[in-house]
């Protein structure tokens, strides 16, 4: 089993942020599909001000290549990313088009 943490901001408006959080109670089940079916067995995400955290548990095969081959080839994950895209803005230190941040270890608890 293989974990992944990544970062993302959303747009810092209250509004904004709230309506974010609704579509995630209710996400289209196409997308649970795709997640599901590119490997990964657990993703949650949390929230702190306008900062997220992605904590993903994948299969020893899951690789973000291949998700991302899979979600270019997929109209209904194109679709939810666009309208996620309102609210989200990348991280200051982002390249431009990137979203999702992998993030460093840096400490386990031993």
């Amino acid at each position: 089993m293989q974990k992944y943490c990544l970062a993302l901001d959303l747009k810092d408006d209250p509004q904004l942020i709230a309506e974010y959080k609704a579509y995630h109670k209710n996400v289209w089940p196409a997308i649970i599909t795709s997640i599901k079916e590119a490997g990964i067995t657990v993703l949650d995400i949390y929230c702190v001000g306008n900062r997220m955290f992605m904590i993903i548990e994948a299969t020893a095969d899951f690789s973000f290549e291949k998700k991302s081959a899979m979600d270019a080839a997929n109209s209904t994950v194109q679709e939810w990313e666009t309208l996620m895209w309102k609210f989200q803005q990348a991280l200051p230190w982002a390249e431009p088009g990137q979203k999702w941040l992998l993030m460093e270890k840096i400490f386990e608890l031993p």
